[in-house]
């Protein structure tokens, strides 16, 4: 028989009779991250500090976090969270930046704007539901054990008017799966939107159109004429017809080519600007020239009439008007702007031009300058050939744009409202007031403005584009002012369209672009009534003083 010294009996008996020491045994111990020591009872704290280590991470237990996935989505903007939004995150409202889709028109948008509603109703109670979903607008209150409650109980709507079943609105007896305030909002009319068909019902081949910022080479007239420039010849289509005519070869004559063209505002008169600085004037009918201005140095890129007067911009930094009407060569010269002068538009004769109004000129210094122009006040002198300069001192001038001001449009509904588009550092559509120089509306494209023109029928303004980094570039795109909303954008040009013109009826529009062809859209409503020539009855007047009623400080009501 062994001896019982050895086993395990034996040492748990001597274990139990002898002494208890006084000191604590001791445990090894470790250096953590080389700073004091650390006791085997805080093995935990050292697992955590383990794990908070990447570098002494390796051959350690990792921790487990469990099967569930929990996402944390932020409640303060359902847009951002429910993917409503630009990744760029929330935008201020103060900020108008709209970025052009490749293809946008009003149906589109009211659907996107009525998503947003419903969704901002559905989970963005006021104030006056605070039922939905158990929220309370109030303060929160301390926690509390809830009272018993059986599962089945009997009760009337009458009895339990604490939660509002008493009236035949509350939520418990709805059909509807949305809430009330969101069935209404699909119930209520919508508004009417209007159809704009977003495909061209003609296109015209135009060879050798100049894909070039700084000309102006297609020109709708009065009598229903369209004149086109290629190269050095200048071309006439008749809408009625679609018969083409050869105007004019200016190569015949050496004044090199055409960069400009404008027709006066009634009749059949065509202005001609070119490379070399010339200006021919010809009966368009007739195919007669009439007059030809030697005056300026350098190309002719921007020309506009007011009555009797030519107003013509040239690359030689100056402006200059002509009589038409006299036979010798007196004209005027404005000298403020310090680069080419791109832009150039009268305002119409319903808002006080034939002799008097206003002149906005446009340039490559990326400025804006507003001119009053009464007849009364501009100097022409009488000697022939010699030319009057002012003092050069516009009535307004505008530096908010930051690249050349080309586009430039007086609107025909409201006297003093300007609109203006700058190219590609600038991207912008600004409409001024020009009545007291405050902007009515500030509105960043996204993309290269080319051209501007109003509507003769409704409150509606065209631009057309170019280069574009951020959205769809070489479109036209239709606004509703003044809120500038986005209506519709008509695609189908490869290159920039750099040309815009309007038929006299108001309804049609032609762009022209780099790819060398012309576009007709049918994007305006007919007029509902003739306009009048004036008179304290006629329509016209009638407006103008609509006009000035809405035109109030920098805003319009």
């Amino acid at each position: 028989m062994p001896p019982l010294d050895n086993s395990p009996f034996a040492k748990r008996i001597r274990d139990a009779s002898r002494p208890p020491s006084r000191e604590r045994p001791t445990t090894p111990t470790r250096q953590i991250f080389g700073i004091g020591t650390l006791d085997k009872e805080d093995e935990d704290d050292e697992r955590s500090i383990y794990l908070s280590s990447p570098s002494r991470n390796k051959g350690k237990r990792k921790m487990d976090y469990g099967d569930r996935y929990i996402p944390n989505r932020d409640d303060g903007d359902l847009r951002t969270s429910y993917n409503l939004m630009d990744a760029g995150g929330p935008s201020s409202p103060s900020k108008q930046t709209k970025v052009i889709p490749t293809d946008s028109d009003a149906t589109q948008e009211q659907a996107n704007a009525s998503f947003n509603t419903i969704v901002r109703k559905e989970f963005e109670p006021g104030p006056s539901s605070p039922s939905r979903r158990g929220r309370s607008s109030g303060p929160p209150s301390a926690p509390s054990t809830p009272a018993r409650k059986r599962i089945l109980n009997f009760g009337s709507p009458a009895t339990e008017t604490v939660l509002g079943l008493d009236s035949t609105a509350s939520p418990a007896y709805a059909l509807s799966p949305v809430h009330p305030e969101t069935s209404a909002f699909l119930q209520s009319p919508q508004k009417t939107l209007r159809h704009v068909n977003k495909t061209p019902y003609r296109v015209l081949d135009a060879p050798d159109l100049q894909d070039d910022f700084y000309m102006d080479l297609v020109h709708w007239s009065s009598t229903n004429i369209l004149a086109v420039g290629l190269g050095s010849c200048v071309y006439l289509w008749a809408a009625h017809t679609a018969e083409v005519t050869k105007l004019c070869d200016l190569s015949e004559a050496d004044t090199g080519a055409v960069t400009s063209l404008s027709w006066v505002q009634k009749g059949s008169t065509l202005a001609i600007g070119t490379s070399t600085g010339h200006i021919h004037i010809y009966d368009a009918p007739k195919a007669q020239l009439l007059r030809t201005y030697h005056d300026h140095s350098a190309r002719v890129g921007a020309m506009s009439w007011n009555s009797y007067v030519l107003s013509s911009g040239s690359r030689d930094r100056t402006i200059q008007h002509h009589d038409v009407r006299a036979a010798g060569g007196e004209y005027r010269r404005l000298t403020a702007h310090r680069q080419e002068v791109c832009g150039l538009r009268w305002s119409g004769p319903e808002l006080g031009g034939n002799g008097g109004g206003y002149l906005a000129s446009g340039g490559n210094d990326n400025a804006l300058y507003v001119w009053d122009a009464r007849w009364d006040s501009m100097g022409v002198s009488s000697s022939a050939g010699s030319a009057t300069e002012t003092d050069s001192r516009p009535l307004w001038k505008f530096r908010e744009h930051k690249a050349a001001v080309k586009a430039i449009a007086w609107s025909p509904h409201l006297s003093g409202v300007l609109a203006s588009g700058g190219g590609t550092q600038d991207k912008k559509i600004i409409t001024w007031n020009t009545t007291n120089g405050q902007i009515i509306h500030e509105l960043d494209t996204g993309s290269q403005v080319c051209n501007l023109i109003w509507s003769q029928t409704t409150h509606e303004l065209v631009s057309t584009h170019g280069y574009s980094s951020t959205s769809g570039q070489n479109q036209v795109i239709l606004w509703r002012f003044p809120s500038m909303e986005m209506l519709a954008t008509l695609s189908g040009h490869t290159h920039r369209v750099l040309y815009l013109a309007m038929s006299p009826d108001g309804q049609t529009i032609v762009t022209g672009a780099g790819d060398e062809t012309l576009r007709f859209w049918d994007v305006f409503p007919r007029k509902a009534i003739s306009e009048g020539s004036g008179g304290p009855g006629t329509p016209s007047t009638r407006r103008r003083k609509e006009a000035g009623r809405l035109a109030v400080g920098g805003q319009i009501r």
